[in-house]
């Protein structure tokens, strides 16, 4: 009678290396493309009138009129999603903080305390992707 082995330990690892590209990947994309979305859609309110977002004591303080400022808040997030697609790691970062500093916003307007949370949601899952991030060596695709 002979017995039969099989290294289970090395198939364990390499789907989890699988599922954890897979993560990254799906993490990369959609913080990636919802910022270029969101930014694109500053210019043609498609998806709600940004406008109403911003904080009164933010529209006092600016030195332009509220639409102008979200224009450049838009091109800000368009910018930030491209570097997201193109250098993860750092992108990660820079998304992660644009949207807690869009969620300080919210919240002070007094009201969107639903989407300020949901804001700070979204930025914690940036924030793990920059930590899964952090000992990648080989190039995400």
């Amino acid at each position: 009678m002979s017995t039969i082995t099989a290294n289970y330990a090395h198939e364990v690892s390499t789907v989890a290396i699988s599922n954890r590209q897979k993560v990254i990947n799906i993490l990369k994309w959609t913080y990636g493309l919802v910022p270029i979305a969101a930014g694109a859609d500053k210019f043609t309110h498609i998806l709600t009138n940004w406008d109403q977002y911003l904080a009164p004591v933010v529209t006092r303080s600016i030195p332009v009129q509220p639409h102008t400022f979200m224009s450049i808040v838009g091109i800000i997030e368009i910018v930030a999603g491209i570097i997201l697609l193109t250098r993860p790691k750092l992108g990660s970062i820079i998304v992660g903080c644009w949207l807690c500093g869009i969620a300080i916003n919210l919240i002070l307007t007094g009201q969107f305390f639903d989407i300020a949370v949901r804001d700070i949601v979204m930025a914690i899952g940036a924030f793990c992707l920059h930590l899964l991030l952090r000992n990648e060596n080989e190039r995400i695709s």
